[in-house]
């Protein structure tokens, strides 16, 4: 018998590339994950690798993230951030006498130069290949994902829409680690039951559905969701444990919310004089977080608490230690249940740790190096645990549709900031696939100069449709201060997909429309035309 605990860390950037602009705010999402999140991750977990600590991760890095790491341009831009932040450290450093933080500044300023050296000299730009190199070693499963984020039960009225995205999504992930995913993240944990045989028949072993979508489900096991069931199909099912989840991510309860870590918030790019930003927020002059913050989240405004970093460390311990003993007792309980070789999952956003969570990461490497120490509690992944307890029978699962997001269902992309964009992007979803279905059928009486521009149009507004679908658009929609932005953006590539329609609709001609809508978005560069082929 094995108890089993899995860390599950999403993350997603959606595709954002401006180099019309030097500086751009929406592209420091990126580079804002890689500074605060992968780099302190990557860092932690080649530690740990190196001193022979046991430890087992599972990550999803999306298709837009992953090819947004491997552009040359961005990765540019992402180390020009870098150096963008050291030399406000830098300052903030000398200002110290000031401001009374110089030691915090210092501080800030040591951890981005060791992170600098990492990104640069170590893994020399390349987090993908790094990733790459903890899942050779066996200490991290890397999964696959849908192409641009579509939220995919929301596309299934086209059900060429979720074949193309998880499609391309595998083909991604094998163009970038060499070889097939075993595991599927959805995005936004969102599950649709039509969805399960389409990942079974691309290839797909197992995916991850929020706990009430298999305990909710009208045949459901009472081992859910702390053993995985499996469909009808084959596809393995895990189920998100909501407890243990929410013990490290409850907005009022979560370990990130003690008053003795840090105050994301309390960011000096929210409060220094503007004039003395002036460089670092470059043309726009658009006030933005930098990272550099000095309060904790003891205390209100005037009266907050500087952050100190030994009064952090301790919190950590403590949570460490709590986590590992709920684990160690929630799984010693199902055991004495009778539940054989349990499982509990906790699913997260990836950016909660380091990013909005400062200490997040060092809280992983704490579990981690706990549960190393104990002999009745591993950390391991779905795809270890199912090779580990390969010819157990594990109950039918037939999950019902749930997200994570709010509510558990989709009503938060489907608001009345967000509605509108399902039927134009399902209207456009409608003529594409038709269009594709009516070239398969006539392409043999074509010449190869008619096929080959049927299918670059094919090609061009397929990858236009992606770039309309992410769910994160529809989400931002909701928060006034993005709401134009994400609007901006979905219908822009609706725009284009309609440019390259009116070029298709021609026997000739349009080649310099086609031009243009290709180099205005280089991502997904070699997508295959037949993604919108008929679905069986």
């Amino acid at each position: 018998m094995s108890r089993n605990c899995s860390i599950v860390l999403h993350a997603h950037i959606p595709w954002v590339r401006h180099p019309e602009v030097p500086h751009c705010l929406e592209e420091d999402w990126l580079h804002s994950a890689v500074v605060e999140t992968h780099l302190p991750l990557l860092e932690m977990l080649f530690r740990l690798r190196g001193e022979g600590v046991p430890f087992r991760l599972t990550i999803d890095l999306s298709p837009t993230l992953l090819a947004m790491m491997r552009d040359r341009l961005l990765r540019r831009r992402t180390l020009a951030y870098l150096d963008r932040t050291l030399r406000l450290c830098r300052d903030e450093v000398e200002r110290g006498d000031i401001t009374g933080k110089g030691a915090l500044a210092s501080l800030y300023e040591e951890r981005l130069h060791r992170l600098r050296s990492l990104f640069v000299d170590d893994w020399q730009c390349d987090l993908v290949r790094a990733y790459a190199d903890l899942r050779d070693s066996g200490h991290v499963e890397l999964t696959a994902s849908a192409a641009t984020h579509g939220l995919l039960p929301l596309l299934m009225r086209t059900p060429e829409s979720v074949q193309a995205q998880i499609r391309l999504g595998i083909r991604q992930y094998v163009q970038c680690f060499g070889r097939m995913p075993r595991g599927f993240w959805l995005p936004e944990c969102a599950y649709a039951p039509a969805i399960g045989q389409i990942l079974k028949g691309e290839g797909i072993d197992w995916t991850l559905v929020e706990e009430h979508g298999l305990t909710t489900a009208p045949q459901s096991s009472d081992l859910f969701p702390f053993t995985p069931g499996i469909t009808a199909e084959g596809l393995h099912v895990f189920g998100r444990d909501q407890a243990s989840s929410s013990e490290v991510w409850n907005a009022d309860e979560g370990f990130p919310g003690d008053e003795r870590y840090r105050d994301f918030f309390r960011d000096i790019g929210l409060e220094a004089p503007i004039e003395y930003l002036r460089e670092y927020l470059g043309e726009s002059g658009q006030r933005q977080f930098t990272g550099i913050k000095y309060y904790r989240l003891a205390g209100k405004g005037d009266e907050s608490e500087v952050y100190d970093p030994e009064l952090a460390a301790r919190a950590i311990e403590e949570h460490a230690v709590r986590f590992i003993a709920s684990r160690g007792a929630q799984l010693a309980a199902l055991e004495a249940e009778g539940v054989e070789n349990p499982i509990v999952v906790c699913a997260f956003d990836a950016d909660l740790f380091g990013h909005w969570w400062y200490e997040g990461t060092a809280f992983l490497e704490r579990i981690f190096r706990k549960a190393a120490e104990r002999s009745d509690l591993a950390f391991t992944t779905p795809g270890a645990h199912l090779a580990a307890t390969q010819g157990q029978e594990f109950p039918t699962a037939s999950p019902v549709s749930s997200s994570w997001g709010e509510g558990g269902y989709f009503e938060t992309w489907t608001s009345e900031e967000n509605n509108w964009t399902h039927e134009e992007i399902q209207k456009r979803a409608e003529q594409l696939a038709r269009f594709v279905r009516l070239f398969e059928e006539n392409r043999s009486a074509m010449s190869e100069t008619t096929t080959a521009r049927r299918q670059r149009c094919i090609q061009l507004m397929t990858k236009e449709l992606l770039l309309a679908q992410p769910s994160d658009w529809a989400f931002l929609m909701k928060n006034e201060a993005s709401r134009d932005y994400a609007t901006r953006r979905t219908r822009e590539h609706l725009a284009l997909f309609d440019r390259v329609w009116a070029v298709a609709a021609h026997a000739s001609g349009g080649e310099e429309i086609l031009d243009k809508v290709e180099e205005s978005d280089p991502v997904f560069s070699d997508l295959p035309w037949n993604l919108y082929e008929p679905y069986a």
